[in-house]
Parts: C-alpha cells; sequence; structure tokens
C-alpha cells in the first residue's frame, strides 16, 4: 500500500474568514443574522447556547453563510487554543461568522470533513500550528497563508469515512466516560453539603456574626517566602498558583494546614480553598483574604464546606452589593452571620468531610486520565495514517 498523498490545505480547499464587526456599509436594508464568534467555536464542538446576532447586508449573508461541512477554526489565543475547531452541520437555517475564524469549505467528494478536523485537532496538527504560529507571551495565532499551507494528509476517501466513523464512536464513548465521573464528582460535593446541613439542622445551634468566629490571616510571611509553594483558590479548591510571588513576595500569606483563603474578585462564582492537615503549607498572594476558625468556636475544615454549600453561597450572596467584580474582604464578610453548632459537633462532621477527600481525589484523577484519552486517540489514528508504508 503506498503512502497516502499530502497536499497543503490551499491546494484542496477554499478558506476564508468571516465578517468584521464594526465595518461600515452604505447600504441600508439590512437583517439581522446570528453569527459565530471565537468563544462559539471549542475542540471538536460548537457552542451555540449564546449566539449573537450581526446586521448584514444581503450579499455579506450570502457570502459568509454555513454550509454543511464546513470547517471552523480560531485564529488562536492561548497556546492551547491553536488548531481549534469544529465542523458546522447545519445547526440553524442561517448562520455566518467573524472575521478571527476562519472557514474552511472541502470538496465533499474528495474529503471526509469530520476526518479533516480530527487530523487538524490532532496532536499531528497542533505541532505544526505551534510550529509556525505567531507567538508573544503565553498568547499564540495563525494567518490565512499558514492556515492554507497546513500539510493534510489525504488517504482515499474511502478510509477517510473509516477512520472518522471509528473515532467519532471512540470520542463518544469518552464523553460518555468524562460525564460519569463529573457526575461522581457532583454526589461527592451533595455529599458534603449534606454533611454541613444536618451538622446544623439535627443538632442545637447558635446564630453569629462570622467576624466575631474567624481569625483573619493579615501578616505577610516575610523572608521565608521561597520555603513554601505558591498556592491558589479555583472553583474546585486548592490548587498551585499561575503566576510566581514577584517582587512583593515577603507579603504573601501563610497558608499553612487550618487555612481557608479565597480571591474576594472571584468568591462568588467558588474560589474557595482549605489547606488540609496532609497537604505542605503554602503561601498565597497579598490580593486573597485567608482566615481561620477561632479556637474551640469553629472547625476550619468544616468552615470551608460550609462556605462552599448553599449555605455559604446564600450569606456571600446577601452580602455582595450587586457590583460585576464584587470584592468580598474580609471586613464584607465578618458582617455575614451563621448557625454554628457546638464545637464538638463541627469537629464530628469535619473528619466525615475529610473521608470524602480521597475520594473525591480518585475521582479528579480518573477524570484527568479521561480528558486525556481524545488526544491519545488522535495521536494513533494519525501517526499511524500518517507513517503508512
Amino acid at each position: 500500500m503506498t503512502s497516502p498523498l499530502i497536499f497543503p490545505l490551499s491546494d484542496v480547499a477554499d478558506i476564508s474568514s468571516g465578517i468584521t464587526l464594526g465595518r461600515k456599509t452604505k447600504e441600508s436594508e439590512l437583517t439581522e443574522v446570528p453569527y459565530l464568534r471565537v468563544a462559539n467555536v471549542q475542540d471538536g464542538h460548537l457552542l451555540l447556547g449564546d449566539l449573537k446576532m450581526i446586521a448584514a447586508t444581503r450579499r455579506e449573508a450570502e457570502k459568509w453563510a454555513l454550509k454543511d461541512g464546513d470547517l471552523l477554526l480560531t485564529e488562536g489565543g492561548d497556546l492551547d487554543k491553536l488548531g481549534r475547531g469544529a465542523c458546522w452541520r447545519e445547526q440553524l437555517p442561517l448562520c455566518i461568522h467573524q472575521n478571527h475564524i476562519f472557514r474552511v469549505r472541502l470538496p465533499a467528494d474528495r474529503y471526509d470533513a469530520d476526518f479533516v478536523s480530527f487530523q487538524i485537532g490532532s496532536p499531528y496538527g497542533k505541532a505544526y500550528f505551534l510550529a509556525h504560529a505567531k507567538k508573544t507571551t503565553g498568547i499564540a495565532s495563525i494567518n490565512q497563508r499558514v492556515l492554507g499551507a497546513f500539510p493534510l494528509v489525504s488517504p482515499p476517501i474511502a478510509e477517510q469515512h473509516r477512520i472518522a466513523v471509528r473515532l467519532k464512536a471512540q470520542l463518544a464513548e469518552v464523553d460518555r466516560a468524562r460525564q460519569a465521573a463529573q457526575a461522581q464528582l457532583r454526589e461527592v460535593a451533595r455529599l458534603a453539603d449534606s454533611i454541613v446541613l444536618n451538622s446544623i439542622r439535627q443538632h442545637p445551634n447558635d446564630r453569629h456574626d462570622l467576624g466575631s468566629v474567624l481569625n483573619e490571616v493579615k501578616n505577610g510571611i516575610g523572608a521565608a517566602w521561597a520555603e513554601y509553594r505558591v498556592l491558589g483558590a479555583t472553583r474546585d479548591g486548592l490548587a498551585p498558583a499561575k503566576e510566581p510571588p514577584g517582587k512583593h513576595a515577603p507579603k504573601y500569606k501563610p497558608a499553612f494546614p487550618g487555612t481557608v483563603f479565597y480571591n474576594p474578585m472571584r468568591i462568588l462564582i467558588g474560589s474557595i480553598a482549605f489547606v488540609d492537615d496532609d497537604d505542605a503549607p503554602g503561601i498565597t498572594s497579598p490580593d486573597y483574604v485567608a482566615l481561620t476558625g477561632k479556637s474551640d468556636k469553629v472547625d476550619s475544615r468544616w468552615f470551608y464546606y460550609w462556605l462552599r454549600s448553599p449555605l455559604g453561597a446564600q450569606c456571600i450572596i446577601s452580602l455582595a452589593r450587586g457590583a460585576v467584580r464584587e470584592r468580598m474582604l474580609f471586613n464584607r464578610l465578618s458582617e455575614g452571620e451563621i448557625e454554628l453548632p457546638r464545637y464538638p459537633v463541627q469537629q464530628r462532621a469535619s473528619v466525615a468531610l475529610k473521608e470524602l477527600k480521597p475520594l473525591r481525589q480518585a475521582i479528579e484523577c480518573q477524570l484527568a486520565e479521561i480528558e486525556r484519552l481524545p488526544q491519545r486517540l488522535l495521536a494513533q489514528a494519525f501517526n499511524n495514517v500518517a507513517a503508512r508504508p
């Protein structure tokens, strides 16, 4: 069997960018048309739940109207977005795309659009774009010339169909596994909420101002900052910080076991973390709010899960003042109220909450492995195609 042919993409496909936002037109007869933005084009699928509209002329709507099998690719952005794209499958009767998205239209008698989409999104395709993209700090982009020169591996169309069908079936299985793992994580979160709620509802409790039962961590770590890892808070909890400390490193706050901390600009979406007993101590940004429970009044682990529960979310929302970027500093949080069970009750609940951690970590590891599967499947498929003798 001979090696598959390889052609520059522009030799076999029509490539175009789309409509420019804010352009000027002399025509007065305009029609509102849905259009795709970069945010709508994901890796292997399209997000169509938040489509914007644009006023376009009849000629523009006809020129950029998407057709079944059109491959849509973004110019770039973050490094992992290079080669990001998906096929249009006539999800709407009429839709166009903006100029930061490339439309690749292939002859249906020679190419399977899904096969080409998988190839461009595979490690083979991503390696090409990384090698040829224009790069600045953390950002990369491609132009139409680079996209047009993409070396498209072109086996017979029957083989393209076979590979595409197999990959779609495999990726569907991966997606089912992903959804199952995500459902398990949600169940663990619901169990944590239940433990917190039951500790309050099934035992006597007293109402307190948060400021009276919490201690704020105010002082920086000082000269010892280099001895510690830098921690951040995400929707999923504790995580390594994305940025190093910089010149204000001594002001970074200690985040030792028993510390709850959160991003005051993102607490409304759940960027809250807790350093548990088995976590290595660290430091966190001086812009973060860090706190601990007062001795014999609040178990810090119990409070962390309370803060992430519907009760904590309700408290946070009640304190917010409607700003889009609300800053929930400690003095604001301290105004909130909490129904607090006796300390021994908190401790028993805290032990049960700690037992959930290894279960959650095991599911998260499983999910991380699932997330790596698509690229492995694509690598196997297209390494085999490209290397076939």
